[in-house]
């Protein structure tokens, strides 16, 4: 079966020794349900407890012990299946996909294979400049996640932890619709976003709350699919792209010196920047899966999934979409400030005291570039949105110029305080005067005879006494009169 038709640009392509080649890339994002809970048992799902900790008789397998489902995970999942348009099965069923590992005590784990809670729905995905893609989900379905397996500690000994044994995990499966490692990391970023949003998973890679299994496959553009490798849980959303282009590299290589690619599941090591064989890949088949009969076929009524829809909050397309035509920001500036909804919820605050493309400005230039540079979340901000509304006010009213709003910014961020009481506290206050300006203006001509000269010849050298006068004043100066008292004294 071919994946869907879809023209790929030349800048997508990979060339080789051949001609040009395709890579298809399909995901299965392994998403952490948000719950105090795991799925079957009242375990805690606490992070960064002590090994073995959070381990009730369900999650140890113990004989005789029953799996009870946890319907907060339900609700989870099919929020997360309103929020991308999908199908919500109001029947599903859970099935046992029987594998053997040191990690997984009950010899199989508790998955959904035929009959999922969630069916078809999509993405869309935002690449910038004005391109987008639409991709489309396979399903969600809900499973529990396994131990771990620890081999560092011990020699000759591997330990297991099964504090997330039985943790509950959302699968959601892409199609094959992504064709490049830039689409791809794109689409996790999105699909991370949404789920934040809703509050579904918090999307912590780095805890690994949100990891993913990479399909990739190479193609002649327009051939049918060629033999897909999987890659295993990659934890990272710069790795998902490296993975993606050092695998299509290779299987390309081995395409064109007349081999062919075994399907596979592969490890990604970014240390060594290679992809290497784990396991061949098992079919479906080869799980065994059954229907699990402890578990009911689960029912949902249709006036629950309509509660949960009329209580999802506003998401990040709608929210972009309102930005700009309420506060009249760019396509891309919108697209950053709701990259977080917490984000988005900082900028509105901002915006209700002044300019919105000058509140927008601030937050994401001086705001979010500080933060990212110290590795701050929005929510540990020193500046508060009031505190940065107020300084915004100041601007617009004409109080202070975009020079000392800078500095008010730096005294704002390490020291706090009233942006209006530290302008009059410290004298920052805009020089309106126009004779006072005019008087700096008068002394820096003077001083620059040469330069009023060259001013002449060339007007745009206005800037340069600009500068000067502005240099004079401390910063001061309102910036609109100096420029016009330059214009007519150098009779630009």
């Amino acid at each position: 079966m071919n994946a869907p038709s879809r023209v790929p640009a030349s800048s997508k392509l990979i060339p080789g020794a051949t001609g040009d080649w395709e890579v298809v890339i399909g995901m299965e994002i392994h998403a952490q349900v948000t719950s105090e809970a795991k799925l079957f048992s009242g375990s805690s799902t606490g992070f960064g407890a002590p090994p073995n900790s959070h381990v009730s008789l369900v999650d140890a397998a113990m004989p005789g012990m029953l799996p009870v489902l946890n319907h907060e995970c339900v609700r989870q999942a099919i929020r997360s299946g309103l929020a991308i348009n999908a199908q919500i099965n109001l029947v599903s069923t859970f099935d046992r996909k029987n594998y053997f590992y040191p990690d997984l005590p009950q010899g199989y784990q508790i998955s959904q294979y035929k009959s999922p809670i969630v069916g078809e729905g999509e993405v869309t995905v935002d690449l910038g400049e004005g391109e987008s893609i639409v991709v489309g989900v396979e399903r969600i379905h809900l499973e529990q996640d396994a131990g771990k397996s620890i081999h560092d500690q011990d020699p000759k000994l591997s330990f297991v932890d099964l504090n997330r044994s039985g943790v509950a995990l959302m699968e959601i499966v892409s199609k094959p619709d992504l064709r490049s490692s830039e689409e791809a990391k794109a689409y996790v970023t999105k699909l991370r976003t949404i789920l934040r949003y809703i509050g579904a998973c918090d999307g912590d890679m780095d805890k690994g709350n949100l990891r993913a299994d990479v399909n990739v496959s190479v193609r002649k553009p327009g051939a049918p699919l060629g033999t897909r490798c999987e890659i295993k849980n990659v934890n990272s959303i710069r790795f998902i792209g490296q993975a993606i282009e050092i695998e299509a590299r290779r299987q390309i290589e081995i395409l064109e010196d007349g081999g062919t690619i075994d399907q596979e599941t592969r490890l990604f090591d970014p240390s060594k920047g290679e992809t290497r064989s784990m396991r061949s890949k098992e079919e479906a088949h080869d799980y065994r899966y059954f229907p699990d009969p402890d578990l009911l076929p689960l029912k949902i009524a249709q006036a629950e999934v309509d509660e949960l829809r009329a209580a999802l909050p506003e998401l990040p397309d709608a929210k972009k979409t309102r930005f700009i035509a309420d506060y009249g920001v760019t396509p891309y500036d919108a697209m950053v400030l709701t990259l977080e909804r917490e984000s988005a919820d900082f900028f509105e605050a901002v915006a209700k005291h002044g300019d919105p493309k000058l509140a927008a400005n601030w937050t994401i230039n001086e705001l979010f570039g500080r933060l990212n540079k110290q590795g701050l979340a929005i929510e540990a901000s020193p500046v508060s949105a009031a505190q940065l509304g107020g300084l915004i006010s100041l601007v617009s009213e004409g109080v202070i110029s975009g020079k000392i709003a800078k500095d008010l910014f730096e005294i704002l961020w390490t020291e706090g305080g009233d942006p209006r009481e530290l302008v009059e506290s410290r004298g920052l206050r805009q020089v309106t005067d126009v004779g006072a300006i005019e008087k700096v203006c008068d002394e820096v001509i003077a001083a620059n005879p040469e330069k009023v000269a060259q001013a002449k010849a060339k007007p745009t050298l206005i800037g340069w006494f600009v500068g000067q006068v502005m240099k004079a004043s401390g910063g001061k100066a309102n910036p609109q009169a100096v420029n016009d008292l330059l214009k007519r004294k150098l009779e630009i």
